[in-house]
């Protein structure tokens, strides 16, 4: 396989295309990977199946498009529903040593994870070898509440006393305003020192001043929010802004920024933006043409700024 080359979107598994990366090569890693949680079916990675898993209640389809899928509940339905968590850090074990081949020493990965499994994520990538740094919380400040009342299940049943006792009482998670962001390194070379690996890779600290330049302060919570422009692409579409300070915060210009798991393409585009190169893998082709038409008109309007 010929070798992946920077600025270029491909379309593919990315468990293969990432064979074709140079060894350290890559100056940064920021992906929205699946979360597993089967939001959709390129988000089922786990082995059983269940014929109303993905499918869709009277109550989400009245709800419109906010959820528009049925996952398991906690428990599953069955046995092998409780491997789900399991699985997932195996998914990941699969090509996490791969992602740790790319990289520089030094040098960061950011992985967007869902909060029921992110554990399995920093195990598994740990396990690959990497440091795990620091779990940042992204605030989106806003985000849908689907807690089922209780006592509505109980009515349905016909049992209002037990209705009235359960007045108030939910089934579910409280609202989900913040989703978890993933801080990897890859560790530098044992004996040198931090300061060494930075004169030599240009890699292993952050720009704190980014952080001001976004709005923010020099803590492990972001607050962005998603902006009208941010949504509509995909089902878990990231707001650029968000991308731009994580590529800030940790990268240079002209440096090497890797999604493997480009989605929409935010993350290409955020680093265009910035000066930086990038590569891109994306498995579903309606996704890959979306990401070069972001692409394409970006380039145009920078030439509009530049001539």
């Amino acid at each position: 396989m010929s070798l992946i080359r920077p600025n270029n979107i491909y379309h593919g598994d990315s468990k293969e295309l990432i064979g074709g990366v140079e060894d350290n090569s890559v100056d940064l890693i920021l992906s929205d990977i699946p979360y597993g949680i089967g939001i959709d079916e390129w988000d089922v990675l786990h082995a059983n199946t269940n014929n109303a898993y993905l499918g869709s209640s009277p109550a989400q389809e009245k709800a419109g498009a906010v959820f528009k899928k049925r996952g398991k509940p906690l428990n599953g339905w069955s046995e092998a529903d409780r491997l789900i968590s399991k699985q997932y850090y195996e998914w990941i074990t699969i090509w996490a040593a791969e992602w740790l081949r790319v990289v520089k020493p030094g040098a960061n990965v950011f992985v967007f994870a869902g909060r029921r499994l992110a554990h399995r994520c920093i195990c598994a990538f740990e396990d690959a070898g990497f440091t795990y740094k620091d779990m940042l919380a992204w605030d989106k400040a806003r985000a849908a509440h689907r807690a089922q009342r209780i006592s509505v299940v109980f009515e349905r049943r016909q049992d209002f006393e037990s209705a009235d006792k359960w007045i108030g009482w939910k089934v579910g998670n409280l609202r989900p305003l913040f989703e978890p962001i993933l801080w990897f390194t890859k560790p530098y070379k044992i004996g040198g020192t931090l300061a060494d690996n930075i004169l030599q890779y240009g890699l292993g600290a952050f720009n704190e001043k980014i952080l001001e330049k976004y709005g923010q302060e020099p803590d492990n919570i972001i607050r962005i929010q998603a902006r009208r422009s941010d949504v509509g692409l995909h089902t878990t579409q990231k707001p650029l802004k968000l991308m731009e300070l994580l590529i800030e915060l940790t990268t240079t210009e002209n440096q090497l920024v890797l999604d493997p798991f480009c989605g929409s393409g935010t993350t290409l585009v955020a680093a265009f933006r910035l000066k930086r190169n990038y590569i891109g893998f994306e498995r579903e082709k309606e996704y890959c043409d979306i990401v070069a038409d972001r692409l394409q008109k970006e380039e145009h309007v920078l030439d509009g700024m530049l001539f």
